[in-house]
Formats: C-alpha cells, structure tokens, sequence
C-alpha cells in the first residue's frame, strides 16, 4: 500500500483546519480537496494520505479518489493539476522526529508502527 505525505503550508493552517471533517469530527457527507500539480501518484482509493504542519505529522485521511484538475470550491475549479479527495474518518497521529514541509507529495519513509496517537495535533508546536 504506497501511503503519501503532503505538507499544508504555515500560512494556511487555520483556512485547512476550517474545512471540516477533521480527526474526531462527525462526517459531514461533504468531500475536501487537496489540489496538486505534477504528476499523479499511484494510489487508489482507501491508501493514507498523510499530513505534515509547522514541521510535524499531524495525521492522515483515507483517499476517496483522485480527480483531474483542481478544485477550490463552488464554481471554482481549474482543468490543470489534481485533487486528492478526502472525506471524514481522518486520525490524528505523529512519529517521534520533525519532518520539514516540502512541495507537492511523497512516499511515506516510515513503518506505521512508528505511529502514535497524537490528540494535540492541532495546536502543538503551531506557530504563525
């Protein structure tokens, strides 16, 4: 199962934390996008894609689906790119060491049993 990290920049923590569906929300039957360009990984729906803040793993969502072009809501799309489509059931969790943010998507570099629960996913180490 090739699971994959992407990085939510500083500057737009709190507009990515304000889309719902976060760990410990109820679904609220609405899908998220998180646009890329590039070239599209080779994941499929129920593959982890991970989340890197401020420096830390914060968690991960279930991939949905991959869509062509980008979505940046109503009425706004764009044909060039993609989106990696997410919906409720993402986990709050962290591995012991900083990873820095980077552009576009990886690998994750980890085992999953590295992983632990990480309830202050949404504030700690957080700066503006």
């Amino acid at each position: 199962m090739p699971d994959i990290v992407v990085t939510v920049p500083r500057d737009v923590w709190s507009e990515w934390l304000d889309e719902g569906d976060l760990p410990g929300d109820p679904w609220t039957y609405q899908n998220h996008h998180f646009n890329l360009s590039g070239h599209v990984p080779p994941v499929v729906p129920g593959d982890r894609v991970y989340v890197v803040a401020h420096g830390r793993l914060r968690g991960y969502a279930p991939l949905v689906r991959i869509m062509a072009g980008r979505y940046w809501g109503p009425g706004d799309y764009e044909p060039t790119g993609f989106a990696l489509v997410r919906r409720g059931g993402a986990v709050a969790c962290t591995i012991d060491r900083p990873i820095c943010g980077f552009p576009g998507w990886r690998y994750r570099d980890w085992m999953r049993e590295e992983e632990v629960p990480f309830p202050a996913w949404r504030n700690e180490g957080v700066t503006d």
